[in-house]
């Protein structure tokens, strides 16, 4: 099973962008979503974009990863 997660972008330069992720900020590759742009979330799967997601879409799916990470508390 493969696990995708949505991150917020920060920042574009080519074909990488810098993207905020529960508060933490990393690099990615956005060659499969070039049409991603600035403020818009991804979801990101192994240092790749994979799809652009609507922020609803986004803050539901991080909602969900906080509920079970709180269950393992």
């Amino acid at each position: 099973m493969c696990v995708a997660v949505p991150a917020e972008i920060i920042s574009i330069e080519g074909t990488e962008a810098e993207v905020n992720i529960g508060g933490t900020q990393r690099r990615i590759s956005i060659y499969l979503t070039p049409e991603a742009k600035v403020g818009e979330y991804v979801l990101l799967h192994a240092g790749f974009s994979i799809r652009v997601i609507d922020c609803d879409e986004a803050q539901a799916t991080i909602k969900l990863l906080k509920d079970i990470n709180a269950l393992n508390e």
